[in-house]
């Protein structure tokens, strides 16, 4: 019997152990899933917006694979706490691979980032998710403006939240209190902003659609940014761009094309902006009143430069989503400069030599880069590598229950059926408030769902 433990339960963690259950060279694998919080499925339920429900329905099969015969959840063990560190995997199981994502927001690095009104888009998602270590909501949503930095993904999720009416929101599994602060809401203009053009923009289509769907809100572009890319303006360019970078072009030129009488109004507006860098959050009254932007032009290279023109954008409330980056884990090499673990082939490096029993996958392998499913072959590279060494991890000679040896050092560990208590406690909680399963948002009530 080989041992592994993946330290992580979100995609790539979920991914790994499948494809450790699923292969044939190795006849006998047996998998712990570890997570530091009690409920697995990582950024597909404290990541995916809680109005996206095809995308959150993919802990579905994230479930079947957590309820393999050979694969156990241990929730609520911080692995590099209470004597959990690398060192101490490694004498519990054969092999240990490191799924533990990109939990940091990148800054922006300018002038009064830190004025009060000023957010990472992390935080506020973890907040309308229900993460447990998010904050209580300081978010400002009194404000009249906000301006989201970045034009990902992400940033279309917490502008689309930003601009739908709370009725929208009832029928989802978002936390009363976020719902509440939400339908109180002063918002009325929400500003998303990209330093380089549409053709560029990293968001998929399919996202940005959605805003310009909203029973709530009108999605709005700017004439004069769009004619700055010039795939909008060169059917030439335009051919020579990805295929997800000619429907996004589509998308917002259709938005731009389309005539004043076909325009209805609503309660609230979405501006998409591009070709503007933003280089100062500006203070009123003590906290953000606006932000300086820098327009910038392409620089002929795929890049853009700046013009020295400057704008300035109204918003009390402010939201970077400019990406995610590695986080250090106490007693794993990491690379400061990718925000990554070491790794050759999902193999972790010690001084540049593969470190026996030690792998990675996911973003703290290769970085927050693509979506969901591109998690799936970066799981299977890394377990590629662990079954050619598993002829070498199998002499070695895992040191008791591991359970066991997680309570000994002071660990509460919540395994599957404390996680199903805590969705049952969830679905009776959506109940008693006329709603559908309604998230617990805290870790107090989290534990006591599942029984600690």
């Amino acid at each position: 019997m080989l041992r592994v433990a993946v330290v992580g339960s979100g995609p790539s963690g979920v991914y790994t152990a499948q494809a450790l259950v699923q292969q044939n060279r190795v006849p006998d694998v047996r998998v712990d899933v570890l997570d530091r919080l009690p409920c697995p499925y990582g950024l597909v339920r404290y990541g995916v917006a809680p109005d996206h429900e095809k995308i959150k329905s993919l802990q579905n099969g994230l479930r079947t694979v957590l309820e393999h015969e050979r694969v156990d959840f241990i929730g609520n063990v911080e692995v590099g706490a209470h004597g959990l560190g690398p060192e101490r995997l490694l004498e519990l199981y054969h092999a240990v691979v490191y799924c533990v994502g990109a939990a940091r927001d990148r800054r922006l690095g300018i002038p009064g980032e830190d004025l009060p009104g000023s957010h990472s888009a992390t935080d506020f998602v973890s907040w309308y998710s229900a993460h447990p270590d998010a904050a209580d909501g300081a978010f400002g949503l009194s404000a009249r403006s906000a301006v989201v930095i970045g034009v990902g993904n992400v940033a279309v999720d917490v502008a689309r939240v930003l601009a739908r009416a709370a009725d929208e929101l009832r029928p989802t599994d978002v936390p009363e209190a976020a719902l509440g602060a939400l339908a109180l809401s002063g918002v009325r203009e929400v500003h998303m902003v990209g330093r380089r053009g549409p053709s560029q923009a990293k968001f998929t289509t399919k996202e940005l659609r959605e805003l310009g769907s909203l029973p709530s809100a009108e999605a709005a572009v700017d004439l004069s940014d769009l004619t700055l890319d010039p795939a909008y303006v060169s059917p030439t360019a335009a051919a020579l761009l990805p295929a997800a970078g000619r429907r996004n072009l589509e998308v917002v030129r259709s938005w731009a094309d389309r005539p004043a009488a076909d325009r209805r109004e609503r309660p609230r507006r979405i501006r998409l902006r591009f070709f503007l860098r933003p280089v100062e959050l500006l203070e009123e009254g003590g906290r953000v009143g606006a932000v300086r932007f820098e327009r910038t032009v392409p620089d002929g290279e795929g890049g853009v430069r700046g013009t020295g023109a400057y704008e300035d954008i109204e918003a009390q409330l402010v939201l970077r989503a400019v990406g995610y980056r590695g986080v250090p884990l106490p007693g794993l090499p990491f690379d400061e400069g990718r925000g990554t673990v070491p790794h050759a082939a999902g193999r972790v490096l010690r001084d540049g030599v593969p470190s026996p029993g030690e792998y990675a996958a996911g973003w703290i392998k290769r970085g927050p880069t693509g979506v969901i499913g591109t998690n799936r072959p970066c799981a299977k590279e890394t377990v590629a590598s662990l079954l050619d060494d598993a002829p070498a991890l199998a002499d070695r000679r895992p040191a008791g229950d591991p359970l066991e040896a997680m309570r000994a050092a002071g660990h509460r560990p919540v395994c599957w059926p404390g996680w199903r208590a805590i969705e049952a406690a969830e679905s009776a909680l959506g109940l008693s408030l006329g709603r559908r399963s309604v998230k617990i948002p805290d870790w107090e009530g989290l534990l006591t769902a599942a029984g600690h």
